[in-house]
């Protein structure tokens, strides 16, 4: 690449990250997808996955010792709070947050997918930057990142309950607040097998008490719980 297509990936790793990096082009396969190398075979040979190998690693490793470090909890509980930190949605936002979505290649059909295709793309590439701050800086470097911006969410997720199992946790509240057990229904199905997106309900006797939608019903039943328990905090605040 010449020195005007490198340029903003400098200009990103300088402003935001804070560093420039000795080999840039770390950085920017960090941020190519594989879609991209499959339009590009002729110039690109290289797509993220390997980083994102390597950055999964180091960010369940920083953020389990972190957590070992702080806090006397069980292993299970510090299991869920690591899952709630590192899972596709926190990361997905992490990379949202820290901006480098116009830097991320990718094919012109991946850039029409879902959101949630794209929350999956942005996760990833944040674990392919985290594993390419570590071949380039190290760990201490990768750690203060992965600090900076996944375990300075840590508080909020605690204080949310969101790292409970959402479907566990409103079957909790459901007994407790109406003595009835939540259902969940089908509500719509849209889009080919190989990408179908499901809407649910998750019912409480009768009454619809939150709505999800997901490329499985597992997911969708997760987001509708937590849809859900929202509903319960706003009952229970008024």
């Amino acid at each position: 690449m010449s020195g005007m297509q490198t340029a903003p990936y400098q200009e990103f790793a300088k402003n935001v990250l804070g560093y420039e990096f000795s080999d840039i082009q770390i950085l920017i396969t960090a941020l190519t997808h594989r879609s991209y190398v499959n339009e590009h075979k002729k110039s690109v040979s290289e797509h993220n996955e390997r980083l994102e190998f390597l950055g999964d690693a180091v960010l369940e490793l920083v953020v389990t010792d972190f957590l070992y470090r702080n806090y006397n909890e069980q292993e299970g509980i510090l299991t869920s709070w690591r899952a709630a930190l590192v899972r596709t949605e926190s990361i997905g936002e992490a990379g949202v947050e820290i901006g480098y979505e116009p830097l991320v290649r990718m094919s012109r059909g991946e850039k029409q997918g879902s959101d949630r295709a794209r929350q999956q793309i942005l996760a990833n590439c944040f674990e392919a930057v985290t594993g390419a701050i570590y071949l380039e800086r190290g760990y201490d470097d990768a750690a203060t990142f992965i600090h900076k911006y996944i375990l300075s969410k840590l508080d909020s997720i605690l204080e949310s309950g969101s790292w409970r199992d959402a479907k566990s946790h409103l079957q909790e509240v459901s007994q407790r607040i109406d003595n009835l057990t939540p259902q969940y229904r089908v509500i719509d199905e849209i889009g080919p097998d190989h990408d179908k997106i499901f809407t649910l309900g998750v019912y409480v006797g009768n009454r619809l008490m939150g709505r999800g939608a997901g490329p499985s019903k597992q997911v969708a039943q997760q987001q509708a719980a937590q849809a859900a328990l929202d509903e319960y905090a706003k009952r229970e605040t008024k």
